[in-house]
């Protein structure tokens, strides 16, 4: 273990020493951020369902947090798209009381995969589930954005994703075309601004645009204040929630896939901002500080936050390397929520709606989803999967089914991979045919013993393949040589095949010798009470002396 590995990347950078020249170019970076996630972190807590403040208090003390304990010189941290579909199914069934003690749960869950040193391992998450279960989200935020950008006056919108679309469809006749050219100038101006400045971001410039236009005009379009009434410009203070035995059991799943979802969102963002600054984060490290942040953001009435890919982007975009930019962004979102509260409630809800739509089209990664329907069946049967079901049905099923498929496919590819030949065929045939598996020089192999060469690894996936092949030997020889010098491990499943594949092949009159093993292997064939089965001179280090003992066998039994 290396010393470094928990200790926060912000106390190993002040220990190194950081420059006023790159401390400025950090304060600047966090400046721009706090102002580029204003209008995400209200726009996500209202699509979450929660009132817009709980959003801020979430980038300004989950921002914080995570900034100054993460493992990562460069992320920016807060609630993100890929939490409302979670956050929303939890608000509906448990309430906000609800949600808050899973965001609590959550942060526990997230700390311990960081102490288990499960970071390194969270980011093998398929790629194909990836995209899947993103484009979903993508989707699930573009649906859910449709009443506020037409300004449809209707009701609650329903959570399942036909029920949505059918109620749309049936109050497309009260649409407000006022809130309908706020909502696409908002989505015009976020996709074209770049091309004037890229120093301001367009979703910002839009924001300001239509609040004077809405303010002034006095346009009878929904905005916050109509809907949430006003923004507290203060924090509260930090409150306990209450959890006994019976809120554990009714909340662990959403606990559970709060912190699934935001440890591989945050390992992502930390890997994307890697590849982008030439850096190294400290996987572990990211998820305690992930999940300290979530408690934290619970106690304090906020929702659950992870590493955001595109504010931290925006951070290394603009000079961003350490921290620092990171807690000066929590800083000028908590002055802005302190000073600016009664302006930010005048902001339109079809532009916030704009805003969403925006990111939705660049969080469904689309141009990855086609190119990926062109690879492999089963790549393309796990993003489909992983995608419908996130859409239609619900993100932890998408996950958990999706996982459980991907693991499947990867062992019936770990098995097919695995090979078990007579090697016979191949010493014994003439020059210049056949696959070379004896390399070196062997004594000549007598009457009576056959060997069969494994190649890969042997665990339960390949096990029954193993077992089959054996069993298929028409002439039981006297000695059987299982040559495992290519197997890389063996499970218990493996080890217990070729417990029952010795003891039949025994009753039979057939000697079992395991030739080059590795210490692993080894290892378990000790704990399984097979080299006292077998006798440690039937398990021999190499092909030489396994030859040498079916000799010494096939004289003793004459």
């Amino acid at each position: 273990m290396k010393n470094s590995e928990f200790i926060p990347k912000f106390f190993t950078l002040l220990k190194e020493g950081i420059t006023r020249q790159q401390l400025t170019k950090d304060v600047t970076a966090g400046i721009i951020v706090g102002i580029v996630a204003l209008p995400l972190a209200i726009a996500f807590a209202i699509a979450s369902g929660v009132s817009p403040e709980k959003g801020l208090i979430t980038a300004v003390i989950a921002g914080l947090i995570i900034s100054m304990l993460g493992g990562s010189r460069v992320q920016i941290g807060g609630p993100t798209g890929a939490f409302i579909v979670i956050v929303y199914g939890i608000v509906e069934t448990h309430g906000v009381g609800g949600l808050t003690i899973a965001t609590f749960m959550a942060g526990f869950l997230i700390i311990g995969l960081g102490l288990a040193r499960l970071g390194n391992y969270l980011k093998f998450i398929p790629y194909p589930l990836i995209v899947g279960f993103t484009s979903g989200i993508a989707i699930i935020i573009f649906s859910s954005q449709i009443k506020d950008f037409l300004g449809l006056e209707m009701g609650e919108v329903p959570a399942d994703f036909i029920d949505k679309w059918r109620a749309y469809f049936l109050n497309f006749k009260h649409i407000n075309w006022g809130a309908v050219l706020i909502a696409l100038g908002t989505v015009l101006i976020s996709f074209n601004f770049n091309k004037v400045t890229s120093k301001i971001p367009g979703s910002i410039v839009a924001i300001f645009i239509s609040t004077l236009v809405v303010y002034f005009f006095e346009l009878p379009v929904e905005t916050i204040e109509t809907k949430f009434g006003e923004i507290p410009s203060n924090i509260a203070l930090p409150t306990m929630p209450s959890i006994d035995f019976d809120t554990i059991q009714e909340l662990i799943q959403p606990a559970i896939a709060i912190a699934l979802l935001g440890s591989i969102e945050s390992l992502l963002s930390a890997v994307v901002a890697d590849g982008m600054i030439g850096g190294r984060h400290r996987s572990n490290m990211e998820l305690i500080g992930q999940g300290t942040a979530n408690i934290f953001s619970a106690l304090f009435g906020g929702i659950p936050a992870t590493g955001a890919i595109a504010r931290t982007a925006t951070n290394i975009k603009n000079g961003g390397r350490t921290p620092i930019s990171g807690i000066v962004h929590a800083v000028i979102l908590l002055l802005i929520m302190l000073l600016f509260a009664p302006v930010a409630k005048l902001i339109p809800l079809s532009c916030l709606a704009g805003v969403l739509v925006v990111v939705s089209w660049h969080m469904g990664e689309w141009h990855h989803f086609r190119i990926l329907l062109k690879s492999n069946r089963m790549d393309v049967i796990v993003l489909l999967t992983t995608f419908f079901l996130t859409v239609f049905f619900d993100l932890i099923i998408a996950i958990e089914v999706g996982m459980i498929l991907s693991s499947f496919i990867f062992m019936k590819r770990m098995s097919e991979s695995t090979s078990i030949k007579d090697a016979m065929k191949y010493f014994r045939a003439e020059e210049g045919n056949g696959e070379l598996l004896f390399e070196e020089e062997i004594p000549e192999i007598p009457q009576g013993v056959l060997i069969y060469e494994i190649n890969g690894p042997l665990f339960f996936g390949a096990s029954q393949k193993f077992e089959e092949v054996i069993k298929k030997i028409k002439h039981k020889p006297e000695i059987l040589i299982l040559r495992v010098r290519h197997v890389p491990f063996i499970d218990a499943t493996g080890v217990k095949r070729l417990k029952e594949i010795y003891t039949g092949l025994k009753s039979l009159g057939t000697t079992t010798i395991i030739s080059g093993a590795n210490d692993e292997i080894k290892k378990e064939l000790r704990k399984m009470n097979i080299y006292q089965d077998l006798g440690s001179d039937n398990i021999c280090d190499n092909i030489e002396q396994a030859v040498l003992q079916a000799k010494r066998l096939l004289i003793h039994k004459n």
